[in-house]
């Protein structure tokens, strides 16, 4: 079932939408049994972080519409910005 970015900002007005957002560098982590994925978005120094039960084809250099949420994460005591992705698609 494919979401729709609108109905999506509708519902919960902290989520933004961007497209054609270039990716500059793309990593993936195994945690568990999840798959960590970090998108770093060119003009953007804030890791777009989401999750998958199985690995992503590598993003590098393509465009993606991002549909996400501005959250906090402590690493190592040290609180760093990240941005929760609800939503990404290539364009």
């Amino acid at each position: 079932m494919q979401s729709d970015p609108q109905k999506l900002l509708k519902k919960n007005q902290n989520l933004t939408h961007s497209e054609m957002q270039k990716v500059v560098s793309h990593v993936q982590r195994d945690d568990n049994d999840w798959i960590i994925n970090t998108v770093m978005i060119e003009g953007c120094d804030v890791p777009f972080k989401f999750k998958r039960k199985e690995q992503y084809k590598n993003l590098k250099g393509a465009r993606v519409n991002l549909t996400y949420y501005p959250s906090n994460e402590k690493v190592g005591g040290i609180p760093f910005e990240v941005m929760n992705v609800v939503r990404i698609k290539i364009a």
